[in-house]
């Protein structure tokens, strides 16, 4: 059983969404995976070996030890039985407490497909009369993470401290040369996530933060435990 298991539609979406909460999760000790459903390729300035090795220095950076790209097609990733059975498989196999998924509202048609597949595949990890591999699993909590194209700011259920790693999100982003300093179009997107950052560790007055969103109550035992 690991502690958390972070699903992407593309490498390089956790690490927008939550790279420093991931870097936190592995610094207090915790066993964390991240599944990318596609390879993110192809791209104006990557290709599916350059893409597989950024993502793999991204995750050494993170401290993150596994991480796996499924066969879902980048660009045209649906919902389908098949989807949800091959990550549903994962989950049954890593047997993760926690699941961190995309935010389901997005203009990526990506991005909303991996939330849809994600959800439908923590209810499939749980079923016992079934041909997949791997024994039941039905991890306890599921949260949103934000990594979106569309120019909105939703409110989160909860903003992580993550003062302390941010550094640590932007050595792992930068690892992804493919897709933002090798592309003029995208070189706005680290400073833009950098001071999403600040942004949201001003909300809950400390130096950078990331939010989530869940779908499901929070329960918490003693408030004053809270930032």
């Amino acid at each position: 059983m690991i502690d958390a298991l972070c699903i992407g539609a593309h490498p390089d979406d956790v690490e927008i969404g939550m790279g420093a909460t991931v870097a936190g999760m592995v610094a207090r000790g915790l066993e964390v995976a991240i599944v990318d459903l596609t390879d993110g390729e192809p791209t104006p300035h990557g290709t599916k070996e350059i893409r597989a090795a950024e993502a793999g220095a991204a995750a050494s950076a993170l401290g993150v030890a596994e991480r796996r790209t499924l066969t879902q097609p980048n660009r045209y990733l649906f919902d389908t039985v098949e989807a949800r059975t091959e990550l549903a498989e994962v989950i049954r196999e890593l047997q993760p407490r926690v699941l961190y998924v995309p935010y389901p509202e997005d203009a990526h048609p990506d991005h909303i497909a991996a939330s849809q597949i994600a959800m439908a595949a923590r209810f499939y990890s749980k079923f016992t009369k079934t041909d997949m591999a791997g024994e039941p699993h039905y991890p306890a909590k599921i949260y949103h993470y934000g990594a979106v194209h569309m120019r909105v700011v939703a409110k989160p259920d909860f903003v992580v401290d993550v003062s302390a790693h941010l550094d640590v999100k932007i050595a792992a982003l930068l690892e992804y040369a493919s897709q933002f300093s090798d592309n003029p179009r995208n070189a706005g997107v680290i400073p833009s996530v950098t001071t999403a950052a600040h942004m949201w560790g001003g909300m809950i007055g400390v130096e950078a933060g990331e939010p989530f969103f869940s779908p499901e109550p929070i329960g918490i035992v003693a408030p004053e435990t809270l930032v």
